[in-house]
């Protein structure tokens, strides 16, 4: 874990790669949990034995579970001290290139793009990348925006 004293440290890091995930598994239970979160119920996700026959052999999980994983994954990989709040602000660009087979492994490796002042604190992007242990392409491809309020000072 990156654990940056203030935002102006984070904002001094703009352009690294801040490192990557420990490898998480994908089980058919936390897709099931998904699908009953989210009303998506499809076959490709919740139907195993229909699923050996479709298109990838397997059941996957939801795109939107991997997008879904970022907010525990950057809080694995970094901390910001010295914050009133730091707050989820959105995103900007979202692609799924890969599937995720139910059974796998993933992690996501982040890389911060930029810091910007705001009137309401510092606007972080930073680009999440979730792979699939052993895939050739990305899983999820994210520009994650946080929003960071540095606490008052005394």
């Amino acid at each position: 874990m990156r654990i940056f004293s203030n935002v102006m440290e984070l904002k001094a890091a703009r352009g690294e790669h801040l490192g990557h995930t420990e490898w998480r598994p994908v089980t058919q239970e936390r897709v099931d949990g998904f699908a009953d979160a989210t009303d998506d119920h499809q076959w490709i996700h919740v139907d195993p034995e229909r699923a050996k026959d479709g298109p990838f052999g397997t059941t996957i999980a939801h795109g939107y579970l991997s997008l879904a994983l970022l907010p525990s994954f950057m809080a694995e990989l970094v901390r910001v001290d010295g914050l009133a709040m730091g707050i989820n602000y959105g995103l900007d660009k979202v692609r799924f290139p890969a599937p995720v087979p139910v059974g796998a492994r993933i992690r996501a490796g982040a890389e911060l793009l930029d810091v910007k002042g705001t009137p309401a604190g510092y606007l972080a992007k930073v680009r999440m990348t979730v792979e699939v242990e052993g895939g050739k392409r990305p899983a999820c491809v994210a520009e994650t925006l946080s929003l960071y309020v540095p606490a008052e000072s005394d």
